[in-house]
């Protein structure tokens, strides 16, 4: 039987409105900017993100209250870094309610950033928000992503990003004015498989919400709605293998998937929604490509966040998604096999990267009504 994070049945809506060295596997209703699965092994330069500033870059769409950006002067943001349990660094940003008491204990949440992003895209965004909330919140970059440790940049190894969220919840438990057994964690887009899979083992993390979720492992092995055959996949691994002597041999490193540098008339509508995020002021950042490393990104073909989620029970969760959003099967699937409280919230009229900054869409109240009873 489903049930909600307070034991009822629910699912919830929203009050608000062949694979060759060359060529991009063409997934149904979606390309390979939004999981990955491209193939780019072949000589050629490296995938570069825009090397301007945000003022020269086309504005984007920045309706419904886009606002990556947004910071807030009821909030105190400290950098701050701390080692995982592979003695990497994790570079983040701690944030402090101004009028915290740091006399006594209080809430606190992990917030992960989309797959291929860096803090400051969604997550700096989510951690403000909360912090405003009344919550100490903390948001970081992934080992081999922005300013964080691990090299070569942009590997892809989900158990060290699942191992990130952890180690950010050691960070929070040691604070003085952090409740140890009241810290949650919101895991947006690709975060959201890595934050299930931390939680899994580790019931320190008390109470977690995805929003806009990707399934980095069923996205890779799959693609959308199922549309990767075996061949495929097989294909793609013999090429990301191939790519693994190239380099061994000295040659350079390529890279798959992620967010088109450019739009052409062939690019997806998932494409131009990642683009109009990534490759625009409305969310770009200098320290992203958004493109994994190709003879990693096989790793994700061996990842599995939805197996075993009694392990999280009854801890709660919640998942958010847009109504509209490409990746709905990812909640929708988790939401089915969570066998604890539980609750699918649907946003109207959102789709997946609405609700990385569109702060008319983006459910702060459900998120802070969630946290506040569940913590």
């Amino acid at each position: 039987m489903s049930t909600d994070c307070n034991g009822n049945n629910t699912t919830t809506q929203g009050i608000q409105a062949g694979v060759s060295r060359r060529n991009i596997i063409k997934l149904t209703g979606a390309g390979a900017a939004a999981i990955g699965l491209s193939s780019a092994a072949g000589a050629g330069p490296a995938f570069a993100a825009p090397t301007v500033s945000r003022k020269d870059l086309e504005p984007g769409d920045t309706s419904n209250g886009a606002d990556n950006f947004y910071t807030s002067n009821q909030v105190t943001v400290k950098k701050i870094s701390f080692k995982n349990k592979y003695e990497m660094k994790v570079v983040g940003n701690l944030f402090v309610p101004n009028n915290l008491d740091r006399g006594a204990t209080h809430p606190a949440l992990v917030v992960g950033h989309p797959m291929g992003a860096v803090k400051e895209q969604s997550a700096n965004l989510y951690a403000t928000k909360m912090a405003e909330q009344g919550y100490v919140t903390l948001s970081f970059d992934l080992s081999f992503w922005g300013e964080s440790a691990g090299k070569p940049g942009n590997s892809v190894s989900p158990d060290i990003y699942a191992e990130d969220f952890s180690a950010a919840v050691d960070y929070l438990r040691a604070q003085a004015f952090v409740a140890k057994e009241r810290v949650g964690a919101i895991g947006i887009c690709g975060s959201g498989s890595f934050v299930i899979s931390a939680a899994k083992i580790d019931p320190r993390i008390k109470a977690i919400a995805t929003v806009s979720m990707y399934d980095m492992g069923a996205a890779n092995r799959d693609g959308l709605n199922k549309s990767v055959t075996l061949e495929q996949r097989k294909a793609f691994i013999a090429t990301a293998a191939a790519q693994r002597d190239v380099e061994f041999a000295g040659g350079a490193m390529e890279y798959t998937g992620g967010t088109p540098d450019e739009l052409t008339a062939g690019s997806t509508a998932v494409d131009r929604e990642f683009y109009d995020f990534y490759r625009t002021a409305r969310g770009y950042h200098p320290n992203t490509t958004t493109h994994p490393a190709l003879a990693t990104n096989t790793k994700f073909m061996n990842f599995h966040p939805f197996n075993d989620l009694d392990l999280i029970a009854p801890r709660p969760l919640l998942f958010i998604a847009g109504d509209q959003a490409h990746s709905r099967e990812f909640s929708e699937e988790a939401y089915r096999l969570a066998t604890g409280p539980k609750e699918l919230f649907w946003v109207p009229g959102a789709g997946h990267v609405d609700l990385y900054d569109r702060t008319g869409l983006i459910p702060f109240d459900k998120l802070t009504d969630f946290f506040r009873t569940q913590l």
